[in-house]
């Protein structure tokens, strides 16, 4: 008997949205970063938001692992963004010389959804 999703990807509207439910290994990470890519192409999404909120550390492998899929992501033609990253995070990220680049980020989905709206909206042009 298997337990819950460690990571679930759904489509909301026009985005790919990932979220971590909990911690991974190195074996699940890479698991995750397949499927999110293979993904991007069979919902044909322009969009990916990754909310890494349930998340209480990021290691150097993880971080890597991020950086890596937005550039993945964005050779399969998608924006990625990573969303939820925890104060305490943040604050060992950068002791350790550790960033998301070259992936966009957000406070939380909230605010990754509403920058992702803001990007998707067509430019208005006025003539005088």
């Amino acid at each position: 008997m298997s337990g819950p999703a460690a990571v679930s990807i759904m489509r909301q509207g026009l985005h790919l949205i990932a979220s971590v439910h909990t911690a991974l290994d190195d074996s699940q990470l890479a698991g995750f970063q397949c499927d999110l890519i293979r993904r991007i192409g069979e919902e044909r999404t322009s969009r990916v938001l990754i909310d890494v909120a349930a998340l209480d550390v990021v290691d150097s492998f993880t971080a890597h692992l991020l950086a890596d899929c937005a550039t993945m992501a964005r050779l399969r033609g998608a924006d990625l963004t990573v969303v939820g990253i925890q104060p305490d995070v943040a604050l060992t990220m950068v002791a350790l010389g550790l960033t998301a680049d070259p992936a966009h980020t957000a406070l939380d989905l909230q605010d990754g959804m509403a920058k992702a709206a803001q990007a998707s909206s067509p430019a208005v042009h006025f003539r005088t």
